[in-house]
Parts: C-alpha cells; structure tokens; sequence
C-alpha cells in the first residue's frame, strides 16, 4: 500500500535528523515550502499536495505565510486530512472549530516550550517587583544623571517577590511550571483561575489555592500573570483591572489582544498598578508608545519561547503528533480532539 502524504510546511527540519529519518519511512512527504496565500489556495485547490493525511510545520518562522488558517483555506482542505501538527505554543491564527468540523485533530508544541516560556515569566515576575528595566535602561543610557537617578531612587519602590501572592490565569503547562519555580525559588504563594479545577497532584506541587471566580483570584494577588489562550475576546478589561489589588503587577506571557492595552495604561498612569511585564503586545510587531515609555513597564519582543531547546523540541513533537495519530488515532497534545469527538457525535 501507498504510505500517507505528510505535507510539510516552511522550512527544512534542522535538529531531529534520526527522526525524521523515520517519519520519512513512515509517511510520503510533500513540500510547500513558503508559498503565499493565493499560491497556497491554489495548490490546494488543484490538489498539487495529494491527498495528504496530516500538515507538519516544525517551525514558526516559517511555513505561515498564507496567514490566517480560517474557514477559506481549511475549506480547501482534503477529505484525507486528519491532524494538523504545529510549532508554537499559542493558535490563535488558526480555527481549530473549523478544523474539528472537518475531522481534523489540531496539536500544538507548548510542551516543547514550557521552561523558555516559564523563566521569562520568571523573569518578568521579578523584575516587575524590582523595576529592573528602570535600571537598566539608566545603565545602558551612559548618562551619569539617569545613573544616579535609578540608582538612588529605585530602592524606594522596589520589593522582593519574596511571601506575596502570584495569581495565574490558566493552569496549563506553562502556568503551573511557573507557579513551580515562583514558588519553590521564591516561596511565592501561588493562586490560580481556569476554566475547571486541576487535580490535587497537579496543586501540591505549589501548593496553588484554585478560584473559580476570576474576580476573587485578582482581588487576592500581588502579581497577576495571564497564561490562557487566546479565544477571541480580550480577557482583561478596565472592569477587571479595576477589580485588581492597588499596586498590583500584571504580567502577559499568553497572548497580547488577551489585555485591554489602554485600560492599563490608564491604570499605570493613575497608580492602580503599580508595574507590568509584558512579553506579547496587542497590535505586534507594533508597541505602545505610551507603554515602552514607562520606566514600571518591563518589555519583550513575543520571545517567551524563543530558544534553542524550545526549536528542537517544536520540531520533534510535531512528528511525534503524526507519528501516533497514524498509528493510534490519538495526538500526543492536541488542542481541539474534544470539538472533533463532538462533531463525530463521540465522547472522549
């Protein structure tokens, strides 16, 4: 019998050669590269892929420039097609409803990227209680007068995160591996809000206190540190910040259109919060200008999840994604296998 077509987006893989090796035993591999969107639609209209089986996209720098995955282009998509596995932790960029209509199972990478993504929260967390960024940017000014300002004036406002309180949005992977090292390198008391309660072995390990009501989760934190997914609406607005303990922190490691962008400016600029960190930004590659000009501001450019380790492992799990829905019809981390269990009229 013919072997499955894999249609592999973007790039060439670069770390995983042994076991990519296999997954070319396993499956026929047809290439896309980097085709823009009219060519993409067009190919997949005159069928110039086969009917592939699954979509492979190792990285995230490429293999996405026909953009949006959106009801148009996953109309095109073959009946064969059953598992779309991706790099990348976020899929906001992709409608993963559409897809389980169609049948198709949509997997994601953020295991791959749960310690990048969980040190720079890390990071973020920290220096929003110590304005790091003030002092930096001071420092690498080379004015003297910038120097001596953060250096005398920065203590005043500065805390250690030390006993207080890290309220989580999303007790995902990344939200509870952060919640591991703030509380076992900080002893940060750890409380979080999700959609449902996780399992009391998930808890321990923080000793995380679950709320099922957002507002009681912020009226309770110090620190508020957003790590849910994007579901089209923005999740913080100037209500819910309003609701946040005066001079709390907010930090953004999940998505920037999750946070009401100019609700927090308002909110730095009145007091209310006293600092934020923020690795995602609402209109990227666009900052705020009112934002990045704040000294209680601390800044990334979306590079949470950027690393080495990160990369390797975006590109392995994605085969391995492949690998065991061909030979189990189970994903190893699918996103949306609940929305195709229910379109197929199924339980999980």
């Amino acid at each position: 019998m013919p072997k499955p077509i894999v249609l592999h987006l973007g790039d060439d893989i670069r770390w995983n050669h042994e076991l990519y090796a296999k997954f070319q035993d396993a499956f026929e591999i047809r290439r896309s590269y980097s085709m823009n969107r009219e060519e993409f639609k067009r190919a997949l209209k005159e069928r110039t892929f086969g009917d592939f089986f699954a979509i492979y996209r190792p990285f995230w720098n490429t293999g996405g420039e026909m953009g949006n995955w959106d009801e148009e282009l996953i109309s095109l998509l073959p009946a064969s097609c059953r598992v779309y596995a991706s790099a990348g932790a976020g899929f906001d960029w992709v409608d993963t409803a559409a897809l389980a209509k169609r049948g198709v199972t949509y997997c994601n990478a953020a295991a791959a990227c749960t310690e990048s993504v969980a040190d720079a929260a890390i990071w973020l967390i920290i220096s929003t209680f110590r304005l790091f960024s003030w002092s930096h940017v001071a420092a690498r000014s080379v004015d003297a007068e910038q120097f001596v300002d953060a250096n005398r004036n920065l203590a005043m406002v500065s805390h250690n995160p030390n006993g207080h309180t890290l309220g989580i949005i999303g007790f995902g992977q990344i939200g509870r591996r952060t919640a591991e090292k703030a509380y076992l390198a900080m002893n940060m008391k750890i409380h979080y809000h999700d959609i449902v309660r996780m399992p009391s072995e998930l808890e321990s390990v923080s000793k995380a206190t679950y709320h099922k009501e957002m507002d009681s989760l912020l009226a309770v934190s110090d620190c508020v540190m957003v790590a849910t997914p994007f579901s089209g609406e923005t999740l913080l607005n100037k209500g819910l910040l309003a609701k946040m303990k005066d001079g709390a922190r907010l930090i953004n490691i999940a998505r920037g259109k999750l946070l009401d962008e100019g609700a927090l400016v308002e909110a730095l600029e009145s007091g209310k919060l006293a600092a934020a960190g923020l690795d995602v930004h609402f209109d990227e590659p666009r900052v705020s200008p009112k934002l990045a000009s704040m000294r209680n501001v601390e800044m990334m450019a979306h590079n949470a999840g950027a690393s080495v380790d990160s990369h390797i492992g975006f590109e392995r799990l994605g085969m391995e994604n492949i690998l065991s829905f061909e030979r189990t019809g189970k994903a190893v981390t699918p996103v949306n296998a609940h929305l195709v269990a229910k379109a197929n009229g199924s339980k999980l």
